[in-house]
């Protein structure tokens, strides 16, 4: 399976599993060196991550819901994302390039009809496509995500969607709908 369809079947799953609608922000983290059997940081790939992009956007632009990408440490793992997404954001003045932010942060930038760059969001639900650590970067409370999609290409892959915090006793009674 090629990695567009790896990628896409992937979200789809998450998407699913994590109940996300239109309006939501799905984060995704992704080292284009890892997909192509590398180390975290050393082959970054923006042909790798155009096939990675075009998979996600397949997925989340049917079902309204907006895309996420976290850069590379260099650029403190700021995210890229469309600026409806977060109307009311504080924005940061950075361009991702390949070395500085890293390939999928840089095609979704360029691809984004109106990108903007924020130091941080909460998101809904992730994907850690290659050990990036997108945890800073969701809504509390994460929870797992177990995919039948284990790898996109030759990275491993992590998933977690959110749910609120439980408050309460003994005494509580919660929304199932909700967990």
């Amino acid at each position: 399976m090629d990695i567009m369809c790896q990628t896409a079947k992937a979200v789809s799953e998450l998407c699913e599993v994590a109940k996300l609608k239109s309006g939501d922000i799905l984060v995704v983290g992704c080292s284009t060196s890892e997909v192509v059997g590398a180390k975290i940081g050393t082959n970054s790939d923006p042909n790798t991550a155009d096939e990675i992009y075009k998979g996600i956007m397949s997925v989340l632009e049917p079902m309204g819901i907006y895309l996420a990408v976290q850069c590379c440490e260099h650029l403190n793992r700021a995210i890229v994302v469309e600026r409806d997404a977060v109307p009311c954001g504080e924005y940061v003045n950075v361009v991702p390039q390949k070395k500085a932010g890293g390939s999928l942060a840089t095609v979704a930038y360029h691809s984004f009809k109106n990108p903007c760059v924020l130091e941080e969001i909460k998101a809904d639900a992730g994907i850690d496509i290659g050990g990036t650590l997108i945890g800073m970067h969701l809504k509390r409370v994460a929870v797992p995500v177990r995919l039948n999609t284990k790898k996109i290409g030759e990275a491993s892959i992590i998933c977690a969607r959110v749910r609120p915090k439980f408050i309460g006793g003994i005494r509580a009674i919660y929304n199932e709908d909700l967990l």
